[in-house]
């Protein structure tokens, strides 16, 4: 992929708020990263969730090892968690790949499950503080079978996602989390959701780099402001202001929704269109079928 040298700058600026947002938070790789890349940079829908999960895999490596130095992670979630996204990564590639080659009917699905994975995204984000009381209603004790099988269904659906859209392990992971750990502190499930991502980003990012849907020049200029990035807010995420970033999320969130479903209508009915020469031909059989 030709960049040029401003492209190149705004690419890197992109990589780098992504990846502190990612750090602060827990949320934006796919999220935010795969909208910009569509919406903003051109890239088509298939590239862009191939490139985005390879670029997510690699800035959450990064978040990951900060978190794991401040024992910020819960590596009994991430098992919990990876048993079920894992396999289902695996199937949904599988089914992916079985399909073929990515057409307009696919890359319109593509687009669909974005927006609408993007709009859950944002309700999770704004509904997370009342999900979180109202998880603390919810009996602490409750029975370990219960929390292990949410868990391991809740890695199941966002393996699903994950593969399709990119979307889904952060700020979708987060929220569930919240409610079957109420007890847990935020940053200790927000660097558990980080570290669950990497497995499973990685995994769907290989299996979308065998299908071809990934583009390697755009991933390395994309990681060059994403790793400092991921750094500066994993170290920042203790002294971050909840009331301030996530209404921001939200609203970006929301509006990348809007903007990919508008998008995917104009692509339908671009496509419901005949080509010129077609026209041109169906016009020419209906003249020469009249007597």
């Amino acid at each position: 992929m030709a960049l040029t040298q401003h492209f190149d700058y705004l690419h890197v600026f992109a990589g780098m708020l992504v990846g502190v947002l990612v750090g602060l938070t827990g949320v934006g790789g796919g999220s935010l990263m795969t909208p910009l890349l569509v919406l903003l940079f051109g890239v088509s829908p298939q590239t862009a969730v191939g490139t985005d999960l390879l670029f997510a895999a690699t800035t959450k490596i990064a978040g990951s090892v900060v978190h794991g130095k401040r024992e910020t992670v819960d590596w009994r979630i991430v098992r919990r968690m990876a048993c079920g996204s894992v396999p289902a990564a695996i199937l949904t590639l599988v089914m992916l790949s079985w399909f073929g080659k990515v057409g307009q009917s696919t890359e319109h699905f593509i687009m669909i499950s974005l927006s609408v994975l993007l709009g859950i995204t944002a309700l999770a984000v704004i509904c997370r503080k009342w999900l979180l009381r109202l998880a603390q209603n919810v009996d602490p004790a409750q029975p370990r079978s219960r929390v292990l099988a949410g868990t391991v269904l809740l890695g199941a659906a966002i393996g699903v996602a994950v593969s399709i859209s990119s979307v889904g392990a952060g700020a979708i992971g987060m929220t569930v989390l919240l409610v079957l750990y109420p007890k847990l502190p935020v940053a200790r499930i927000v660097g558990s959701d980080i570290a669950h991502a990497v497995p499973l980003a990685l995994i769907a990012g290989f299996g979308h780099w065998m299908i071809g849907d990934v583009d390697f020049a755009l991933l390395a200029v994309l990681l060059v402001g994403s790793i400092p990035g991921v750094v500066i807010g994993s170290y920042l995420s203790s002294h971050a202001s909840d009331r301030i970033l996530q209404p921001l999320l939200a609203c970006v969130l929301a509006v990348s929704s809007w903007q990919l479903f508008l998008k995917a209508g104009a692509g339908e009915k671009h496509d419901a269109r005949p080509e010129p020469a077609e026209a041109i031909s169906i016009a020419g059989s209906a003249t020469a079928s009249q007597p």
